[in-house]
């Protein structure tokens, strides 16, 4: 089992503000949705996607939540001011991962494999197709979308369906890597 103390794991982000007195609205990656709030505390970074930029993040509690149309309001722990709670908008929301139950034996947290570098199989060679990016939820099963790197095999885009045992055949977190039964001509 890999080492988890200290690795962060994204649960949500902040999407905008609520009211004058420092609400903000957040929108939850969890399982049930409001399970966002046992993860605490939270750490706040800066939204940065599609850039190399490492941006630091701030350590904040939730005094207070609430449902709130499609999902939630919180009062965060000194965030007082609708200027301040906007200086928090499209920031994501990471938690340290040992904070979530664990999973049985096999199973991942999505956000685990997010950046794993996926491996096809061949006459006892692997062929690099390219990363995780985003996984997604289908009516059938879950997919991966597989973007170029350097040194994939193309410069296409995949979507591989998340089966384990079927098309995905093995996952090695510790070594980065996702090993799949698939054709990369699709």
């Amino acid at each position: 089992m890999p080492d988890t103390l200290g690795r962060k794991i994204t649960v949500g982000r902040v999407t905008g503000v609520f009211g004058i007195q420092g609400w903000v609205k957040i929108h939850s990656h969890t399982e049930p949705p409001d399970n966002i709030f046992k993860y605490q505390p939270w750490c706040l970074r800066a939204d940065t996607i599609g850039t190399t930029e490492h941006t630091p993040s701030v350590q904040i509690t939730v005094c207070d939540y609430r449902p709130h149309g499609k999902g939630h309001i919180a009062k965060l722990n000194g965030i007082d001011t609708r200027e301040q709670a906007e200086v928090l908008c499209r920031h994501t929301i990471e938690t340290a991962l040992d904070q979530l139950p664990p999973l049985p034996e096999g199973e991942f947290y999505w956000q685990q494999l997010i950046g794993l570098a996926v491996y096809h199989q061949a006459d006892d060679q692997d062929v690099l197709l390219g990363v995780v990016s985003n996984l997604m939820e289908t009516g059938a099963n879950d997919v991966m979308e597989v973007t170029p790197c350097a040194g994939s095999l193309d410069q296409r885009t995949r979507l591989l369906p998340y089966v384990p045992d079927v098309h995905v055949t093995n996952i090695d977190i510790p070594a980065g890597r996702i090993t799949v039964d698939w054709d990369p001509a699709f």
